[in-house]
């Protein structure tokens, strides 16, 4: 058992709330973390003690902070193989996958350690003796509240870019990833100042005290339901609301693709860490010349992955799951693969794939997060792209196609911050992305991530009159 508590202000403690939260092993229900639940009076302190430890952390060189930042990741680098083992107890996504998943966190880190010190404003040129200014400043106590889905590589793209920005960061992990988060801070916070990085655990009434108090930033990567809670709080406050939502993310197979790589492409969007992935594949729109073709290969894909998933987080979510598969077989959906809840201990949920769905199913127009593949046939690539357009969310859209007409004009008409084409997951290290609609707001990740954790300072210079 873990015995997880605050860090505030650069000292360790139980804090002062009087709650404690429990963590059960999502494979066998078996306890693993024990978690002192922050009080108000605790986000009260961390808050304080990030702001009294802004300005010096604000004034310290950009190339000091970027080594912070480096030695940091060395540490987290280092204990890999202890940080799986959390993510695998806490939240059941296998260790190799969790290894990989704290690799791309590290990555992220030196990504931002290179790119702080070159982040710089611009200079507009006035009259001959006029010059304007457009520097930039960090914006100073940065919320930064993660998922528990990928919690280590979330939350080092957001504390990175944060602190690199000359940000003080109060840090709140999920309460279903507690320990992960607990450990994190411990291999980050000794390489800054004391109060630049403070962590506060426990359940949402902590996040909540934290997104209504006085910081600068809420930068929050989760559910859209917590998202506009968020929104609301910084509407009060005046803080600026960062947000990556959930979403529903369509699959566009075309006419054109092979039906047997496509279905490949198909299973890792939707199966890939039980289909807990903020930009997992949760709707597909199968043309309908190769769907039967698309279907059959589909479920082969759903039966070859069954063997290697983990546990989803936890039973309630596993519920939610099964509610939406089993409302949507009532309402004429056929199960091709999965869809029963399994024997056992643990929150298994078998990769799904369901044919003949429609679009007022909720497996379709909400998110499902787990391992259904609820496919949709359509008579056109036309069809394809307006069903898929017609959802609340907004965060990424994949689209399987020969046509180069066709993949214009998706990235060009999907109403989404992100188009992929020809693959499922992928992209390009400093890229970013904004998402739309119910899915958030602000860029997150890339370079335009520390746009979004810093303000933009115009000075106007002119030099003095003749004679002085």
């Amino acid at each position: 058992m873990h015995d997880v508590g605050q860090l505030i202000g650069g000292t360790w403690t139980p804090g002062s709330g009087s709650g404690r939260l429990t963590v059960l092993n999502p494979a066998d229900g078996t306890p693993v973390t024990s978690v002192a639940v922050a009080s108000e009076a605790d986000v009260a302190a961390a808050v304080k003690a990030a702001r009294d430890a802004a300005p010096l952390w604000s004034r310290t060189a950009a190339g000091a902070r970027a080594a912070a930042l480096h030695a940091a990741a060395d540490a987290v680098e280092a204990a890999a193989d202890e940080l799986a083992e959390l993510m695998n107890a806490e939240m059941g996504k296998p260790v190799d996958g969790a290894k990989d998943s704290i690799g791309a966190g590290v990555g992220t880190l030196r990504q931002y350690a290179e790119l702080g010190p070159t982040h710089r404003g611009r200079t507009l040129a006035g009259n001959d003796e006029a010059i304007d200014l457009m520097a930039y400043g960090p914006r100073g106590v940065v919320a930064v509240v993660t998922p528990w889905n990928d919690p280590v590589a979330v939350s080092c793209g957001l504390l990175g870019a944060a602190l690199v920005t000359g940000n003080t960061v109060v840090y709140k992990p999920s309460e279903r990833t507690p320990a992960t988060g607990w450990r994190l801070a411990q291999l980050l916070a000794p390489h800054f100042p004391d109060g630049v990085f403070s962590l506060l655990s426990g359940d949402g009434t902590v996040g909540a005290a934290l997104a209504s108090a006085e910081v600068d930033v809420v930068a929050h990567v989760g559910s859209t339901a917590t998202g506009r809670a968020i929104a609301a709080a910084c509407a009060t406050t005046g803080a600026k609301a960062l947000l990556e939502n959930g979403g529903s993310d369509p699959l566009i197979v075309d006419a054109d693709v092979d039906p047997a790589w496509a279905a490949q492409q198909a299973a890792v969007g939707s199966f890939a860490n039980s289909g807990q992935i903020c930009v997992a594949v949760e709707r597909i729109y199968a043309h309908r010349d190769i769907a039967d073709a698309f279907l059959r290969e589909l479920a082969e894909q759903a039966r070859t992955w069954a063997g290697d998933l983990g546990p989803l987080v936890d039973t309630r979510l596993r519920e939610a799951v099964h509610a939406q598969v089993s409302a949507a077989v009532q309402d004429g959906a056929r199960v091709l693969t999965g869809g029963e809840v399994p024997d056992g201990p643990g929150a298994y949920y078998p990769p799904t794939v369901l044919a003949d769905c429609t679009d007022d199913m909720a497996v379709l127009r909400e998110e499902t997060f787990g391992p259904v593949a609820p496919v949709v046939v359509v008579d056109s690539f036309s069809e394809a792209l307006a069903r898929a357009a017609e959802s609340p969310y907004g965060l990424a859209a994949t689209v399987l196609t020969g046509s180069m007409s066709h993949a214009q004009q998706a990235w060009r008409e999907l109403p989404v911050g992100t188009v992929k084409v020809n693959a499922v997951f992928g992209g390009a290290p400093g890229g970013a992305a904004h998402p739309r609609g119910g899915s958030g707001q602000g860029f997150g990740y890339g370079p335009e991530l520390l746009d979004e954790l810093t303000v933009m300072k115009a000075v106007h210079l002119e030099a003095p009159p003749n004679g002085w």
